[in-house]
């Protein structure tokens, strides 16, 4: 009996020690599960910072031609597409009111004009009878209260042909005005271009008494001019006169080059209504925070063959600063040690050192070492263990030129 339980018991403890080993193998295996480092060299090749911006192609000069006058579209004498020239005829309205207006007008003219001849010949009627009543006076023959009386139709008379003087002027004006008001009914093109826009057609009523009736959009086209959406984090970095590039859908793999002309000083949310604003002061400052701001960067650019078109989507890059033939790496094989920039350089015998590095230009994706390492030294840029687990270089910030 004794001999069975002592039996027992050293399986027991073997079973024990077996156990221990297992885990101590376990734990000892894990500690020593070996790390592959993945590297990159270090290469030399040209490097831009960019401001990335959405962008809308816009024709440089539009024009919305309108009607100035009411009445029914007579005539349309253009199709979308066209090409016009300054002047050109687009559209006429029915003009036989204007027409009667004018004649109207020349008819009141005419008999102001009548009157002033005939108070002329007053006149000369009443400075007769006033020179023979003078005269008279002279030679003591005549009576003063005659003398008086024709002097005061006489001025009077002149009086009468000053005041029609300056009805003629007014009904000049009028007659003027008519004849303008008639001319309105031809709408003509202010600008050569294409029609890009035709909201009306021909028969239909317009009416100029409470807005102006849009009749055509006149663009040019052989100039563009691209709004480019800035945000405001990138705003305080551009300024005219920087290179910019942008790129279509239709054909990514072409570059337009072009220069800023300008930034418009306030956001786009401030060409809306400012009564709006108002009136939402309190919801506007609590969702203000989470609304973005950006600011217009406009440039020109020309567009021979007429390729770029109207609300064209436009990939913009604006150049803060470029390098040629510079070394880079992956902004992946920065990290920060005591608050300077370093990268962890595999020498030919495999040892890591780590390497204090001085950055330039930046990209986002590769950035410039100005000194710290040599074209083709390998650089780390992640490890990854035996268990699949990828470990990239960490650092809390951008490095500079970011």
């Amino acid at each position: 009996m004794k001999s069975r339980l002592l039996s027992a018991r050293s399986l027991l403890i073997l079973l024990s020690v077996i156990i221990v080993a297992l885990l101590f193998s376990l734990f000892f295996a894990h500690q020593g599960t070996p790390v592959h480092y993945i590297t990159t060299p270090v290469v030399v090749r040209d490097l831009e910072q960019t401001v990335l911006a959405d962008g809308t192609i816009q024709a440089q000069k539009q024009v919305s031609v309108g009607a100035q006058v009411s009445g029914q579209i007579k005539t349309l004498r253009i199709t979308l597409g066209d090409k016009v020239k300054k002047g050109q005829l687009l559209a006429e309205i029915d003009d036989l009111t204007q027409q009667n207006s004018l004649k109207d007008s020349e008819a009141g003219l005419k008999n102001i004009q009548a009157q002033r001849l005939a108070k002329q010949a007053t006149m000369r009627n009443d400075l007769l009878s006033w020179q023979r009543q003078k005269m008279l006076m002279k030679k003591g023959l005549g009576v003063q209260a005659d003398y008086d009386s024709t002097q005061t139709t006489l001025e009077a008379t002149q009086a009468e042909i000053a005041a029609l003087d300056a009805q003629i002027i007014q009904a000049k004006i009028a007659v003027n005005t008519a004849q303008v008001n008639l001319g309105y009914t031809k709408i003509r093109s202010p600008i050569d271009g294409t029609i890009v826009s035709i909201p009306v057609e021909e028969g239909q009523t317009v009416n100029a008494a409470q807005s102006t009736p849009t009749i055509a959009k006149v663009a040019n086209l052989k100039t563009m001019t691209v709004e480019a959406k800035i945000s405001e984090a990138d705003v305080i970095k551009v300024k005219p006169g920087m290179p910019v590039w942008f790129t279509i859908l239709g054909n990514p793999k072409k570059r337009y080059q072009a220069v800023l002309r300008a930034i418009e000083p306030a956001p786009e949310s401030t060409s809306t209504d400012s009564t709006s604003s108002t009136s939402t002061t309190s919801s506007s400052s609590s969702s203000s925070s989470s609304t973005a701001i950006y600011y217009y960067g406009l440039f020109d650019i020309d567009n021979p063959g007429e390729v770029l078109r109207i609300s064209m989507t436009a990939q913009v890059y604006i150049l803060l600063s470029s390098v040629k033939n510079a070394l880079v790496v992956p902004v992946t094989a920065l990290s920060t040690m005591d608050g300077k920039d370093v990268v962890q350089v595999v020498g030919p015998s495999g040892k890591i050192s780590a390497r204090e590095v001085k950055t330039g230009v930046s990209d986002n994706v590769y950035v410039q070492l100005v000194s710290g390492v040599k074209a083709g030294e390998e650089v780390i840029v992640s490890q990854q263990s035996n268990s699949g687990t990828t470990t990239t270089q960490q650092r809390p910030g951008p490095p500079m030129g970011f």
